[in-house]
């Protein structure tokens, strides 16, 4: 499977979450391993290298954790965000002042690994379900104030994103339909609320549920915790009046079983509250 370059990120963006990771890893005192053992003018050379294979994310954001630092730090990019690599390749190569250098280290490299974890594991995922139509999205389970670049991960790893935030769509899920009295009456008081703009989705765990929300018109439905049985009768009932989307603790190992009854989407909170990090490292060039 093809997969297209993501964008990447507009700085203004980023910087925000470089500043901050920076401010809390700096202190009151900063670095002071570097100061204590690093003559002050020091220079270095040293490689961001991948220690396992997979897919590359957050290049930028490493690229702006050492200019942060020191806007004199040469930083040369040699993959690109979405690349796919190998175990052992060079992935960047920073030059500067050597306290600054490992000053930012952890920074960069929290960001990377644990970005590129999200977008290798979305990759793996996206290329396991690749012969089905379903397209893989993820959820709004991030890590708060991470929530934009751990998006952006998933992008670059072939995947698709759900809701970015609350004000992105209506989504209807089964505490609504209970506050608001029935499923009918949330629906009809968000057609109301929405308008033409703002689209739709009506989570049901119920055939029942099902046709009463299909009866309502609504155009999308989140199939939630349904067996893979279910869920094809489900997308039958749903042929010609509804997009569909399976969700519910679906993991690595259950994404095909869902994928093959036909939904159009799947949902995965697992990509960005359980995947592992990449192990990308920061070593020594002479």
């Amino acid at each position: 499977m093809t997969i297209e370059k993501e964008p990447a990120l507009d700085e203004v963006l980023l910087t925000p979450l470089v500043k901050d990771a920076l401010n809390e890893d700096l202190g009151r005192r900063g670095d002071v391993t570097s100061q204590a053992t690093i003559p002050a003018d020091m220079q270095a050379k040293l490689q961001i290298k991948a220690r396992q294979a997979g897919v590359i994310c957050g290049m930028d954001l490493a690229r702006l954790s050492f200019a942060a630092v020191d806007k004199q730090i040469e930083f040369v990019a040699h993959v690109h965000d979405g690349e796919t690599v190998a175990a052992g390749t060079v992935l960047a190569t920073v030059r500067g002042n050597a306290r600054h250098l490992l000053t930012a280290e952890r920074t960069a490299l929290n960001f990377m690994t644990h970005l590129s974890g999200i977008a290798t594991a979305t990759r793996q995922i996206v290329d396991s379900v690749a012969q089905y139509p379903a397209q893989i999205t993820c959820t709004r389970k991030t890590i708060p104030g991470l929530r934009i670049v751990q998006k952006y991960a998933v992008r670059c790893g072939g995947g698709r994103n759900h809701r970015l935030g609350l004000d992105d769509a209506i989504l209807i899920k089964d505490n609504h339909i209970a506050i608001a009295g029935d499923i009918k009456t949330a629906i009809q008081q968000a057609q109301d609320f929405a308008g033409h703009l703002i689209p739709i989705e009506v989570e049901v765990d119920t055939l029942e549920q099902l046709e009463q929300a299909l009866d309502a018109g609504v155009s999308l439905v989140l199939l939630d915790n349904m067996s893979p049985e279910t869920l094809s009768q489900a997308v039958d009932m749903c042929k010609g009046r509804a997009k569909t989307e399976a969700s519910g603790g679906i993991t690595p190992e259950t994404v095909e079983a869902a994928a093959s009854t036909g939904v159009d989407f799947i949902a995965m909170g697992y990509l960005t509250h359980s995947t592992t990090a990449l192990d990308i490292g920061l070593d020594f060039s002479a």
